[in-house]
């Protein structure tokens, strides 16, 4: 067993099977630090022979409830999160994707927004009740990131996607598993457990194999997903101008709906 401890996160490796814990409760946000710690961990164990297996998971409530945009006027510190540098976290994104090692995401809580393009970049997800899953960039005022626009509809068709991405609603987790957005629906106590139990199932397999597999499988992906970046960080800058933008986020943070004006 080989262990990495990290401010934000673990990386444990046991039995060919490595497991990466966010650890940044409850809501396990992103950031520009978090996400490069993450593409780091996985090219490494990309490099490692002894990892066959990934499993993501995350300490807390939620699995990750994407990047922090609250105001400071809405913060019970009232501080302020580093705002997200866009050009430097699609850059990650593309790292993440690029990687060679087939990933299992536990999803115990919300996957929200960057946190629901965090878990759709893994291979599968194992979810539970408590699962939430939300493209929640329309109710924020801005454009879906992460590639979920390529990743999305190849799992759950276009027209669910659309619905996702224009309504920013949340899908539970047995409506998840039934639209194939997650790949096995569990108590929320089995939710890890049941996720190793499916990396070890992957890591039994031809080592040389699996590698060959799903390289043919995921072929092209990361470039599809680098091209559509530019097209998202462009759109992303020009609409986090927007009043809506401001509206959007400071009405999550207070928990009510937002009053848009297109503007």
């Amino acid at each position: 067993m080989t262990t990495e401890l990290n401010e934000d996160f673990d990386v444990t490796l046991t039995d060919h099977i490595a497991t990466l814990e966010i650890k940044r409760p409850p809501h396990n946000f992103l950031s520009n630090d978090l996400m490069r710690r993450i593409a780091d961990s996985y090219e490494a164990l990309d490099r490692n022979p002894e990892c066959r297996a990934i499993v993501l998971c995350s300490e807390g409530k939620n699995f990750c409830a994407g990047g922090d945009y609250a105001p400071a006027q809405t913060r019970a510190d009232g501080g302020e999160p580093p705002p997200l540098a866009l050009d430097d976290f699609f850059t990650q994104v593309v790292r993440i994707f690029r990687c060679q090692t087939p990933v299992v995401a536990a999803i115990q809580g919300a996957a929200v927004g960057g946190g629901l393009g965090l878990a759709v970049s893994a291979d599968f997800r194992v979810t539970c009740a408590e699962g939430r899953f939300s493209a929640n960039f329309t109710r924020l005022g801005f454009n879906p990131g992460f590639g979920l626009v390529i990743t999305l509809p190849a799992l759950i068709g276009e027209q669910r996607a659309s619905l996702m991405c224009l309504t920013s609603r949340r899908v539970k987790g047995e409506q998840a598993f039934a639209w194939g957005l997650a790949d096995a629906f569990v108590e929320l106590a089995q939710v890890r457990t049941a996720a190793h139990e499916l990396a070890r199932e992957i890591a039994a397999c031809a080592p040389l194999a699996i590698a060959s597999t799903r390289a043919t499988l995921r072929a092209g992906l990361a470039d599809r997903i680098e091209r559509q970046n530019e097209h998202d960080v462009t759109e992303q800058k020009r609409l986090r101008e927007s009043h809506d933008w401001t509206e959007g986020v400071t009405a999550v943070a207070e928990g009510r709906m937002p009053i848009f004006t297109g503007r």
